[in-house]
């Protein structure tokens, strides 16, 4: 049988990344955060004392065998290795954040971690989210999603994660930020991120975790 493959696509603040977690987990499958992936990338950049607007470093970066992005899965959770060393925590920053929308511009480095997503992909059951899974990755997922929120939503969610952490950011810094990786994301020359054809759209700006949860769980039921 033709394993199950689900893509979630959306801009950034989404809630892409938990909210795949907790549906892969009540379906029984992997859940691939390719996100991670080119944030790993990102931090490679960062780590190397590479600006990641520097796009033929980076690239260099990638091929010159500094760059090894791996993942494991460990209690049902993914770990995202970088050249062996699990910086699944270091690539959740916002400096990793915004190295990644940087590099994942880059046609080499793009190359590079979506061959190796179709790989997986090819082998078992697994949910992908990202920015361009349903378009490019997984071009004939069994089921496609469009995850997306407003601005001010997905801004206010971000905040509120910020203060959990002890932080406090000023909403309307958040919201800025938020703007600009959705310029960048949506403008970029390779493989911008926009709703395939065949995805659903879910704007989940008025839905609690819950009911963003259940709403792809129906629409994986009708459409798998």
């Amino acid at each position: 049988m033709k394993p199950l493959t689900i893509a979630i696509d959306g801009p950034v603040g989404a809630g892409k990344s938990t909210i795949s977690d907790e549906v892969a987990k009540r379906l029984g499958i992997l859940h691939l955060d390719t996100g991670a992936m080119y944030r790993a990338v990102g931090l490679a950049a960062v780590q190397n004392g590479i600006d990641p607007r520097d796009e033929d470093a980076v690239c260099r970066l990638c091929k010159d065998g500094r760059t090894q992005v791996d993942v494991k899965y460990e209690n049902g959770h993914q770990i995202t290795l970088l050249n062996g060393v699990d910086v699944s925590a270091a690539i959740r920053t916002q400096e990793a954040g915004s190295a990644a929308s940087a590099v994942s511009r880059y046609q080499p480095v793009r190359k590079m971690l979506v061959a190796r997503q179709q790989e997986m992909a090819q082998q078992q059951s697994m949910l992908l989210d990202g920015r361009d899974i349903g378009t490019v990755v997984l071009k004939d997922a069994t089921v496609k999603i469009y995850l997306t929120a407003s601005a001010q939503a997905r801004a206010t969610r971000r905040r509120n994660q910020l203060l959990e952490k002890g932080t406090d950011v000023p909403i309307d810094q958040i919201l800025s930020e938020v703007n600009a990786r959705d310029y960048q994301d949506t403008h970029r020359a390779v493989d911008p991120l926009r709703q395939a054809e065949d995805a659903v759209l879910l704007d989940s700006s008025s839905l609690s975790f819950e009911e963003t949860v259940e709403a792809i769980l129906n629409l994986v039921e009708e459409h798998a």
